[in-house]
């Protein structure tokens, strides 16, 4: 995230959506300070850093996949989707969210089984060259998949 940062990708084009996966032998917590959520947990630096830099938060309990963090535009994608009732036969509200600004259902059945396994999707939501420069730094990381839809890239990576 910092290194997209760093060569001007502008945060507010990026989200990131995963899985919570806490087991009972940790403290867990969830508050909001000013305008930014905090996290505590075994994850917390993980989610710390993207809330420091991403705009918008929240906590899912979402059926079938389970309590999911959320952090950038893709939290108002969701909300978007659950409040306009677009929710897509098969998917969750995750997934209605992704297919509103026009992921292919069959990635985002794709993408929701993705944070099913505990994997988390990096989104970057913009004009193709801010997509671009976006894959060319991704595709030097970790990554899992990484996938282009008009003017969203989503990349799934391992924690």
């Amino acid at each position: 995230m910092k290194q997209l940062q760093r060569a001007g990708i502008d945060m507010r084009t990026l989200s990131i959506v995963g899985k919570d996966s806490n087991t009972d032998e940790h403290v867990v917590g969830y508050y909001n300070t000013g305008d930014r959520m905090k996290y505590w947990g075994k994850t917390g630096a993980f989610w710390g850093g993207f809330w420091g830099l991403l705009f918008g938060s929240a906590f899912f309990a979402v059926p079938n996949i389970g309590p999911v963090l959320a952090a950038g535009p893709v939290v108002a994608w969701i909300v978007s989707a659950m409040e306009g009732a677009v929710l897509v036969g098969g998917v969750s509200a995750i997934g209605a969210g992704l297919y509103s600004i026009g992921i292919p259902k069959d990635s985002v059945v794709e993408y929701e089984l993705a944070l099913k396994t505990d994997k988390y999707l990096l989104v970057v939501h913009g004009s193709a060259k801010e997509v671009d420069a976006a894959r060319g730094f991704i595709e030097k990381t970790r990554y899992v998949s990484v996938n282009t839809h008009a003017r969203e890239l989503v990349a799934v990576g391992s924690k």
